[in-house]
């Protein structure tokens, strides 16, 4: 946790780890009655992991801003666009993304992530949010290849390892007042290539959460993706796509900010 003063303090004695098992509202209210102060700092330097360890869904969003879908030649979806990321690909906020060997279109997609805190099973909308634990920034990197010339499903091009960072931290749902008013932003080598706000999200929060809950179970833990604002890679004219040595940096208002350097396998 971050204490009031910025320093991150390790809760360990309270919670051995935030794992589908563990994650619950419960959680929150004990963990927000903790005396920080009297909990270890974190050792300088240390790496900051996902906020999760290995999750049940990492599902994702596909095609949720309108302006992203016209500039990779889609049309406006009219039901959400549901895909998977392997739990594996879950990775730290500053760990180097790791470019899969013979790649040549990994793509950058700076994007709100949904951390489920009740099980969900046919929920009606108005009543979603509050089965939603709290909120992370993600980078969905893609291999666009693999996604969208290797046949098969999106999977494939979604799931490489370190293809899911995650945090640096879960803002709890109270922390965050409206899902559906934060900008965010992602650079490539020090130049602006995303700038958005997930107000122009075609199916807010509550509607994909309800939405996903009449076709599978959603249960705490459960990571929901919820798609990217235009300026991806392969909407640039011409493609551009990242290279080992490339940096990445992005954030969200809230929810903190990532960075990462492309790595080859």
């Amino acid at each position: 946790m971050i204490d009031a003063g910025g320093t991150i303090r390790d809760v360990s004695s309270l919670v051995p780890d935030f794992t589908p098992e563990t994650v619950s509202p419960a959680l929150v209210e004990r963990l927000g009655r903790a005396d920080l102060a009297t909990l270890p700092a974190a050792p300088a330097g240390a790496r900051i992991g996902a906020p999760l360890s290995r999750v049940g869904h990492f599902i994702a969003i596909g095609l949720n801003y309108a302006e992203h879908a016209a500039e990779t030649g889609a049309a406006v979806p009219k039901e959400p666009v549901v895909f998977s990321k392997a739990p594996s690909s879950l990775c730290g906020p500053d760990d180097d993304v790791l470019l899969p060997r013979g790649s040549h279109k990994l793509d950058w997609e700076v994007e709100l992530a949904v951390v489920i805190g009740r099980r969900c099973d046919y929920v009606e909308e108005a009543d979603a949010l509050s089965h939603v634990l709290g909120y992370a920034l993600c980078n969905d990197f893609s291999e666009r290849e693999y996604q969208k010339e290797r046949a098969g499903q999106w999977i494939k091009g979604k799931s490489a390892p370190t293809f899911g960072p995650l945090g640096p931290f879960i803002a709890t749902a109270d922390e965050i007042a409206d899902p559906q008013a934060l900008s965010m932003f992602l650079d490539v080598n020090g130049e602006r290539r995303q700038t958005g706000s997930t107000a122009t999200m075609i199916f807010p929060v509550a509607h994909l959460v309800s939405y996903l809950s009449r076709f599978m179970v959603l249960e705490p833990g459960d990571v929901i993706t919820t798609g990217t604002p235009p300026g991806v890679g392969l909407g640039m004219s011409p493609p551009q796509f990242l290279r080992a040595g490339d940096e990445v940096r992005l954030g969200m208002e809230g929810l903190g900010e990532q960075r990462h350097r492309v790595v080859a396998r």
